[in-house]
């Protein structure tokens, strides 16, 4: 069931303070800066068929609590059929829609000549987009301008592709959360045991595409030290070949996280890198378009 024509995802935007030293970051995965916003201080990273959009817009990168933190992950838009089809459907199901004035928006409601993108609110204060023009036009073309000498779609470092987002949630949540993620959009869970990469933990929820998938996370026994709360944490790039892929960005400066509960492998890696966490899973996805 794939009620809202879910095809993978557009894009995913973090929000910083420090744009630069983040940006910096992005590139040593070998992103590149291939846009920028008409309007505000936001800039599109393109790798391959991947999108990374960094906020520093003031009115939201300065807008919580957090800001002198790492860079947040706050938002995601899905690519589907019908982007004012899928808002109805959700908003029908019982989301919340976006607020104009909810300070932790990801993105500012759309200006004059400006996109108006719909979305619905995630977890936390999160927001989860729909964008139904990725093909021929994209939302791109409208409010953001080409930067000079750039390539339009750098090739992706050894095939890697975006596989999944994680996502912290509050304790016995889990039900609550595999319902709306069921409910709105069509994910299913997948059996028990059956995980990627080498963090393998939470519930693993495939998307209807087939393209990508979520991961939930209930607080570990020590969460109380770890100020544990619910948002989107992690951004999940998938690879065929993870001893490539981890080569060829140690390369480039890349360090990956070595513990004892953490190690890299032939499954997968997890790096920090500018100030938040990423991490990299053998998949057999398709590395998009």
């Amino acid at each position: 069931m794939n009620p809202i024509g879910v095809d993978g995802i557009e894009y995913v935007e973090y929000v910083t303070l420090e744009p630069q030293s983040f940006g910096a970051a992005l590139e040593r995965l070998g992103f590149a800066a291939v846009a920028r916003h008409r309007s505000r201080e936001i800039v599109l990273y393109r790798a391959g068929g991947m999108n990374v959009i960094v906020n520093a817009d003031p009115s939201v990168a300065g807008s919580s609590a957090e800001d002198s933190q790492a860079p947040r992950l706050k938002a995601f838009a899905l690519r589907v059929r019908d982007a004012a089809a899928a808002y109805s459907h959700c908003i029908e199901k019982g989301a919340w829609p976006i607020s104009d004035n909810h300070a932790g928006n990801a993105a500012p409601r759309a200006g004059a000549m400006e996109l108006n993108i719909p979305g619905i609110m995630g977890v936390g204060d999160s927001v989860i987009y729909f964008v139904d023009r990725y093909e021929e036009f994209s939302i791109y073309d409208v409010d953001f301008k080409k930067l000079p000498a750039v390539a339009e779609a750098p090739h992706a470092i050894a095939g890697m592709h975006f596989f999944g987002i994680v996502q912290a949630i509050e304790e016995a949540r889990t039900k609550e959360w595999v319902d709306f993620y069921k409910e709105l959009f069509g994910f299913t869970v997948l059996p028990q045991g059956q995980y990627f990469g080498v963090l393998p933990k939470g519930t693993l929820l495939e998307s209807p595409c087939r393209k990508f998938y979520l991961q939930l996370v209930e607080p570990p026994e020590q969460a109380a030290v770890l100020a544990w709360q619910e948002k989107l944490t992690r951004v999940g790039f998938g690879a065929p070949d993870i001893t490539a892929l981890v080569a060829q960005l140690s390369a480039r400066g890349v360090n990956f996280i070595e513990s004892d509960s953490v190690h890299t492998s032939d499954k997968g890696a997890v790096t920090y890198l500018g100030g938040t966490s990423f991490e990299f899973v053998k998949s057999n996805l398709g590395a998009g378009k």
